[in-house]
Parts: C-alpha cells; sequence; structure tokens
C-alpha cells in the first residue's frame, strides 16, 4: 500500500515526510543516482501545502541528507554518512523545543492580515497615526535640547521619568508613590513578563479573567503556571468565584483588567473592586492590576484603580503610554513594593541593560506638559465618536445577528455572534470580505464571540468594516 502521511497523528506531517524519505533513502526506495521528487510533486501527491514538503525537506538538509542545487532539484547527499560533509542545524528542530512558547498559530495569522492594506483593521489594540501626538511630537524634538544621558540609566529607570510618573498618577488615578517604587519597562507587556519571570514558580496556580487578554500571552504556559479564569459577564467576575478558586487551589496571583477590560469593556463596580481587595488582605493573594484606559472615560465618572483603594500594598500596578499616547513610545511602568521594584529590576537589567534613555525622555516631556490634558480630552472626544459610529453601524447591519454591550470606556466591543457559526471559517470569510477582527477563541473559552476594536480605524472605515463583517456573518450562516 502507498505510503501517506497521517494528518490525525500528534507528529507534524513534515516530519512524518522528512522520516519516511529518510527512511527510503536508506533501504533504496529513493536511488542515490536519481533526484527525489520536486516540492510541487509530492504536495500535489499528498495533498499538501508545498511550505510542508520545504520543511521537510529543509530537515532532511540540516541532517545532511540532501542537497538542493539550481538546474539539478534536490538530491541525496553523496555524503550521507557525514565524512566531508559540512552540517547545518536543523533549526526547525530547535524552534520546536525551545521552553517559550509561541503565539497561537491563529494569532500570528491575525498579526500578519492586519498589516494589509486592504483589510479594514478591528483587530489591533493601538491607535490610529491621527489619534496619536505625532505633531506635538515632532515640534518637541525640534524646539527643545535633549540634555539626558545616552549611556546606561539608573536600573529602574530615568528618575526624571519616574518623578513625572509619580505625579501623573497622583493627579490622575490617586495613587501616592514614590520614584523609588517604580519600574519603567518597554510597555505593559514587559512588566507582565518580568512579573511572572520573578515572582512565580512552575506548577504555582494563577487566576485570570475569562475572557481576557491575558489568556493570549503564552508566557503563562511558558512558566509552566496552572491558569485558572474566571467568567466575565456584562457587570465583569463575581469576587465570590475568586474565595472558591483560592479554597481549591491555593491561587498564588491574581490578574485584573477592572477599568474597561480588554476585551469586554466592563468596569467593574465599585463595591466589586472593594471586595476583590478584601479578598486579596484576607488570604494574602497578590494583584496585578493591568490599567491600560482608564483615562479614557467617555462620562464624568473617574473610577478609581484598585490600586488607589489599596492600603496594604497587596496591588502591583501596570499601565503605559501605549493606549493613551502612541505604541511605538514602548514606555510602560510597574508601581510596587519597593523591595519588588528593585528586585524586577535587576531582572530587567539582565534582559536589556534599562530602557533607552531617548524613548523616556520623550515620555518624560509628554507626561509633564500641559499638551497633555489636551491630548487626552481629545481622545475621549474621538474615540466616544468612534464608538458611536460603530454602535450605530452594528445596529444598521447586524441588529438581527449579534447583541453587543456599549463601552463607557476604552476601545473594544464585544459582540456576540446569535446564529451558531464555526469560529475559524467566520474569520476566513472575514478577511476574504476584506475586514478582519479578534475571534473569542483567542481571548478565552467562549466561543461565537468577537472583539470589534475601534482605536485604528476612522468613522467611514467602521461604517464599511461592519458592513463587509455582516456580509461575512450572512455568508458563514448559510454554510
Amino acid at each position: 500500500m502507498e505510503w501517506k502521511p497521517d494528518k490525525t497523528s500528534k507528529k507534524a506531517v513534515y516530519k512524518q515526510i522528512a522520516e519516511y524519505i529518510e527512511q527510503g533513502i536508506a533501504d533504496g526506495t529513493f536511488p542515490i543516482d536519481k533526484p527525489l521528487p520536486s516540492e510541487r510533486k509530492l504536495a500535489e501527491q499528498y495533498g499538501l501545502n508545498r511550505s510542508t514538503i520545504v520543511a521537510a525537506y529543509s530537515e532532511l538538509e540540516a541532517n545532511g541528507l540532501i542537497e538542493r542545487k539550481k538546474g539539478s532539484g534536490t538530491i541525496i547527499s553523496k555524503d550521507i554518512w557525514g565524512l566531508a560533509k559540512k552540517r547545518i542545524p536543523s533549526w526547525n528542530r530547535y524552534i520546536e523545543r525551545g521552553s517559550f512558547q509561541p503565539n497561537m498559530p491563529v494569532v500570528q495569522r491575525i498579526r500578519k492580515e492586519s498589516e494589509e492594506k486592504h483589510l479594514i483593521n478591528f483587530a489591533s489594540g493601538e491607535l490610529s497615526k491621527e489619534l496619536m501626538p505625532e505633531d506635538y511630537i515632532r515640534e518637541m524634538i525640534r524646539t527643545n535640547e535633549f540634555t539626558g544621558n545616552l549611556g546606561y540609566d539608573h536600573p529602574q529607570g530615568n528618575i526624571d521619568l519616574r518623578t513625572t510618573i509619580a505625579r501623573h498618577v497622583k493627579k490622575y488615578k490617586h495613587i501616592i508613590t514614590q520614584p523609588a517604587s517604580i519600574l519603567i519597562t518597554s510597555g505593559a507587556q514587559q512588566a507582565i513578563h518580568l512579573i511572572i519571570e520573578c515572582l512565580l514558580k512552575p506548577g504555582d496556580a494563577v487566576v485570570i479573567e475569562d475572557p481576557s487578554y491575558h489568556y493570549s500571552l503564552p508566557i503563562f504556559k511558558s512558566a509552566g503556571l496552572k491558569v485558572f479564569r474566571l467568567s466575565v459577564g456584562r457587570n465583569g467576575m463575581n469576587p465570590e468565584d475568586l474565595i472558591e478558586l483560592h479554597k481549591k487551589h491555593q491561587i498564588k496571583m491574581i490578574f485584573l483588567n477592572p477599568i474597561f477590560q480588554n476585551p469586554t469593556g466592563t468596569l467593574l463596580s465599585h463595591y466589586q473592586r472593594k471586595k476583590i481587595l478584601d479578598i486579596s488582605s484576607e488570604f494574602g493573594i497578590p494583584i496585578i492590576e493591568d490599567d491600560p484606559y482608564s483615562l479614557i472615560s467617555f462620562t464624568e465618572e473617574n473610577a478609581s484603580t484598585l490600586k488607589s483603594l489599596d492600603k496594604n500594598g497587596n496591588v502591583l500596578y501596570v499601565s503605559s503610554l501605549t493606549k493613551i499616547a502612541a505604541s511605538g513610545f514602548r514606555i510602560g511602568w510597574i508601581i510596587g513594593p519597593t523591595p519588588v521594584i528593585e528586585r524586577l529590576a535587576d531582572a530587567k537589567q539582565q534582559f536589556d541593560f534599562g530602557h533607552s534613555t531617548i524613548s523616556q525622555w520623550l515620555g518624560n516631556e509628554f507626561l509633564r506638559s500641559d499638551y497633555f490634558d489636551v491630548h487626552i480630552q481629545m481622545l475621549k472626544t474621538e474615540l466616544k465618536k468612534q464608538r458611536d459610529v460603530m454602535a450605530n453601524s452594528l445596529q444598521e447591519y447586524l441588529q438581527e445577528e449579534i447583541d453587543y454591550y456599549l463601552p463607557k470606556g476604552g476601545i473594544h466591543f464585544w459582540c456576540h455572534i446569535k446564529k451558531d457559526i464555526d469560529d475559524f471559517e467566520l474569520l476566513e470569510q472575514a478577511i476574504k470580505e476584506g475586514v478582519i477582527y479578534t475571534p473569542s477563541l483567542t481571548l478565552g473559552t467562549k466561543k461565537g464571540y468577537i472583539r470589534l476594536t475601534y482605536g485604528r480605524v476612522n468613522a467611514e472605515q467602521i461604517h464599511i468594516g461592519v458592513k463587509r463583517l455582516a456580509n461575512a456573518i450572512r455568508k458563514s450562516s448559510k454554510r
């Protein structure tokens, strides 16, 4: 019987093909004096993508078994026993064996597709160029002289920037802290990585929200943590669920995004926030508060951060300039007990010897400027307009097909598709229609939801994008 790869096997198909050819070289199935089948021919023979065959041949080439020659195709090495041939590493094996986990394939796909100009991008969590302070930054660079140090700075970050952040969080977040309790990071994501790497160990039980941006981060799995999920509904998570999880699993850390949560846009009530802090204090469980959006509120209500309510030092507070200014700043920060900050700073120095002094200078000048208030007011006004355009477009094109929660701040809509549609199939159809978004399968365990982000698109793009999405949903539901 003719050999075929087993697509149901846990072993990658390209590895099966490489092993089959290697065995065939050994037993004479593939004679040494004849070229091997072309990549295209093998792909057609087994009904596979050509890239799978390319990966198999790369594996064999790395092991010194075959050679690729222009004009001659792929041939069996005349020195397969390695007597004279120089061998190269099998990079595919190294890629697969590394301890740090890659992003989910669908996440990688979304990021690649998001850069396609013909697609309307509801997937990316950054602001559009029009909402970034680009003109102000250019003018600031032109009119201000950089007086900073181009050498290595303090392990915790530039003292001027940390002083400015201490004033900033006191004014806008009602958080009282000192520069010694602040660490500058390369955005909030590096902050999360440092916390996990330095304060937890394999086997520790942690809690994240479901759905949650943290669900998509491979660092939890890479670190060998046991991840438990708290369900997030329209009113956020239920603090009582946290008690039950702790009693069963001895939770070591809680990761929360309590204000305009990503992806649901929900805002935890003051009672819920206080209850979570009470539970943290009762059981001694640290809380990691991720706060990218609290300044982007569309109402007069200014929700208190957990850190501002924290009287016992139970909260490590993480925020950044990414969602309120520009992702390219790469300025984030952690606020917490000084010994913890010093431990994290030591690790960060091992990773990158500290943050760029130039980006810290830019961040400091922006945060302490009078223009900052002007920018935040503009941002809230424009994002509220874009939110309303998206809400109106969803009502116009998808009123019968979806339910959604109207966010009071932030940049995300969390939409439930009423019809039973395969998540992968809908994403593929949406890309064909010319729109991309973030499916729920990348953000948690709930199926049939999508995240639509309105921070990077203008009103016209929102209107067209929702119309394209409606076409994709209707076409998928007919199958």
